[in-house]
């Protein structure tokens, strides 16, 4: 691991995006704390302004740019909530984005990106045709910012956790949805160094769950990607991984997985019990929870990370219909 990212990086990254994202609600939840035993609330991420919490890392690291990186623009590769942050980000700040994608992301998420500001640059058939073209934007002068194994990225991910200690001071567990592990890196950090004996567990989905097997090999690996309703959750952490691999090896005290039933009671619960429209990802600690796969919760915070759902789909899972991942979801939108 590199330079090493502390809480005085969140607390400086929290100045730093104050006004341009939203402090989002904490909501005690009498559904789930029946269920569960615990105290339960829910910190609605999904309610942030571009529907995720991938705003707080973005609009950190665009502010943390030099002039002459302002002045080039930025580029990622991105199918979802990260390109979205982007592109938002970089428009309130001025700042020219260029997301790139291929040709099997569906068109509602070009366009979700397009509406941020930003410009959609189509490249080939997968991701890594994608990343070619980034690549060639960086030679040319522009930054890429990563979706999650990033200094700045994941400081300001970390101001979520500032938050959650504000909310609710004596906090016991936070149940956080695990993926490439800059938000768990962030709120890990943040809420170890306030209060050790705060449980971080991170929770993940069955198929794909790239974090998980690396920290159980040991190292970072190359994990095949299988289709999820927690899409979001999906692909790797990198072969070169400067950060996350060992901030959650360093910070989280367990990794829960939970099934694609699990996953989809946890939506439909959402939507019913506490009236709220979430994605696969952002359901990840509820269905934790339903399952009984969390013991003595105590007082406990699931994080919603995000509701950038079809709500095509959303329907037929609350409408209780058969899904099928394979057909219904392309790609990571954590990327």
């Amino acid at each position: 691991m590199t330079q090493k990212i502390t809480l005085q990086d969140s607390i400086q990254a929290r100045s730093r995006i104050a006004g341009r994202i939203r402090e989002t609600a904490l909501v005690p939840s009498p559904s789930l704390s029946a269920a569960s035993g615990g105290q339960v609330s829910l910190k609605l991420e999904s309610t942030q302004i571009t529907g995720s919490f991938k705003l707080r890392g973005a609009t950190n690291a665009v502010l943390s740019l030099t002039e002459e990186q302002r002045a080039a623009g930025i580029v990622g590769v991105s199918t979802g909530n990260h390109g979205r942050g982007l592109a938002y980000a970089a428009a309130q700040a001025g700042v020219r984005c260029i997301i790139c994608m291929s040709e099997l992301v569906p068109q509602n998420k070009v366009e979700g990106i397009k509406s941020h500001g930003a410009e959609v640059r189509i490249v080939g058939r997968s991701q890594d045709d994608a990343q070619v073209e980034v690549d060639r934007l960086v030679a040319d002068g522009m930054t890429m910012l990563p979706p999650f194994d990033h200094r700045d990225i994941i400081a300001g991910q970390g101001t979520v956790a500032l938050e959650m200690l504000e909310q609710m001071p004596d906090l016991e567990t936070v149940l956080v949805p695990l993926s490439g592990g800059g938000l768990i890196s962030g709120v890990g950090m943040v809420l170890k160094t306030a209060n050790p004996d705060i449980r971080v567990i991170g929770v993940s989905m069955e198929r794909g769950a790239a974090m998980h097997e690396c920290l159980q090999a040991g190292r970072p690996i190359q994990v095949e990607e299988l289709p999820t309703l927690a899409d979001s959750l999906g692909g790797g952490i990198g072969l070169d991984n400067a950060y996350t691999f060992e901030m959650t090896k360093s910070f989280v005290d367990d990794v829960v997985l939970v099934s694609e039933a699990e996953i989809a009671a946890a939506i439909r619960h959402a939507y019913y019990e506490e009236r709220q429209v979430i994605e696969g990802s952002g359901s990840v600690g509820i269905a934790a929870l339903l399952a009984g796969k969390i013991e003595n919760p105590g007082r406990c915070i699931s994080l919603v990370s995000g509701q950038n759902i079809a709500m095509d789909l959303h329907k037929r899972i609350i409408d209780g219909e058969d899904v099928d991942v394979a057909a219904d979801t392309k790609g990571g939108a954590d990327a």
